[in-house]
Parts: structure tokens; sequence; C-alpha cells
């Protein structure tokens, strides 16, 4: 609570009476109770508040003033797209900070309509479910192996979608068969972490990458019939030539002590 009366006083100065009172009540006794709610902590200190309710609905995204601008906002709607696909979102149309912020995890308007607690517009915005895809992450000498696609420019990280009943294993130990004729048994792979960013030609759609470590070091790949070609990149030219997620991943290695800087 003490939290959410934080932030809320910060994001809606236009409203009296924000971040205690009646609303204070309203959301303590109604809105918590209804929502599933997520936190996330700081050296044990709760910094950020996600209230999700069914249909992936965001019934409430509140950061401390303190933590803004460090992506935690940003973690716990991945998150909850990771949970539910699509989401919804409703911010106040006068608190620009919020419609930034949606702007920029890919939301867009869907309508409009009078808060009548407040009597305020609100903004109803959407998100697409992300796409869900997996990774191979395989360093050789500092440089990272990626692929292209016939037809394409830019390479990406050997892996794919999901088919229907696939684990995300079991999906990148087939794509990897298929695109470079690897057998890598999903037993081998281990995931390594999750990279949301923009699909790249996906027109906006954002991306949920699951990347994997493990496998067979020493591989000679076989392009399939899909691939044009496959290469080592390192940092400079993966960032030139490769999809904007690779420069997420790229930087994780580095940090990681994987890749030189």
């Amino acid at each position: 609570m003490d939290l959410w009366s934080r932030a809320v006083r910060r994001a809606h100065p236009f409203i009296e009476e924000e971040g205690g009172g009646e609303r204070a009540r309203i959301l303590r006794e109604v809105y918590l109770v209804r929502a599933e709610n997520w936190v996330a902590e700081r050296a044990g200190t709760v910094i950020g508040l996600l209230g999700l309710l069914p249909g992936g609905e965001i019934g409430g995204l509140f950061v401390a003033p303190e933590a803004q601008g460090d992506g935690v906002g940003r973690q716990l709607v991945e998150h909850a797209a990771a949970r539910y696909g699509a989401l919804t979102l409703e911010v106040f149309e006068g608190n620009a900070r919020a419609r930034r912020f949606g702007a920029h995890l890919g939301f867009t308007e869907r309508g409009r309509r009078m808060d009548e607690e407040t009597g305020h517009p609100l903004l109803v915005l959407e998100r697409a479910a992300p796409l869900k895809s997996v990774s191979w992450l395989h360093v050789r000498e500092g440089r990272l192996l990626s692929v292209r696609t016939r037809g394409k420019d830019t390479f990406y990280l050997p892996g794919g979608k999901y088919e229907p009943g696939e684990s995300a294993r079991e999906a990148l130990s087939r794509e990897l068969s298929e695109e470079l004729g690897l057998d890598v048994p999903a037993g081998t792979l281990t995931e390594a972490f999750v990279i949301h960013d923009v699909a790249h030609g996906q027109n906006g759609r954002r991306l949920h990458m699951t990347c994997f470590t493990g496998g067979p070091q020493d591989i000679v790949p076989v392009p399939g019939r899909e691939i044009a070609e496959y290469a080592w990149f390192d940092r400079r030219e993966a960032r030139e030539r490769c999809a904007p997620a690779h420069s997420q991943v790229v930087d994780r290695l580095v940090a990681q002590g994987r890749m030189p800087g």
C-alpha cells in the first residue's frame, strides 16, 4: 500500500486525494483481493506491483519512484505476457509517462472511457501476445553462431517457433536438426535466459525468446533447405548484421564473460 500510494501520487497529481482516503480503502479491500498480484523486490524491499485480472487485463502497475526507469515495470509486464499472452491496460490520459511506457512496450490505443470515480478520461490499451521462440547460444572462440534464411539479409540465432505440444527444449532440438543437421538431444540443453524485444519483421509484435546453452561443442553444421548460410560473429558484426534481439543476447554473453567486449 505504501508503494502504491507513493507511485500514484507522483503519477496522478491531477486526482484529488490520490494515494489515500477512500481510494486507498478501495484498492486494499477490493482490487488487491480480486487480482493475482506479483511484486518485484530489490534487497528484500518491494519496488514494483502488478495486479492481473482474468483475461490478461493488467488491473494496476506501480513502480516505486526511486526505481522508475530501471526496467522494473517492463519486467513485470513481460512476466504477465509470458503467463497470459495478449494484454490490456488502462492508463489515465493525463499520465504522460504511463502513455509513453505503454507505447514503448508495444501497446496501442483501443478506446477510451470516463473513469466514474475520478471523472478523468482513461485510455484503453492493448498488446498482442508475444511471438514465442527458442534459440541456441553456441559460442566458438568468442564468436556467436548465427544463421540466415533464404531470401533475407538479416542473421538470426539458430532456433525457431514451437510446434503444438512441444516443450521449449524439444522445439529447439527439432529446429537445430532441421536448420543445421545437428543432433542436440533436448535433455542436454540448459535454459540460459529469456530475451524480450521487438520481433524483427513482424510489424512491431513483441518477442519472447528463450535462449539455451548446452549440446555438443564440436559441430559441423549442414544447412537445411531454408538456411542460406551460417556464420560466427563477434560483438561488432552481430550488431551490424543480426536481428535486434541479438544485441541483448550479445550484451548478456559479454557480461557473463563468454564473448569479448
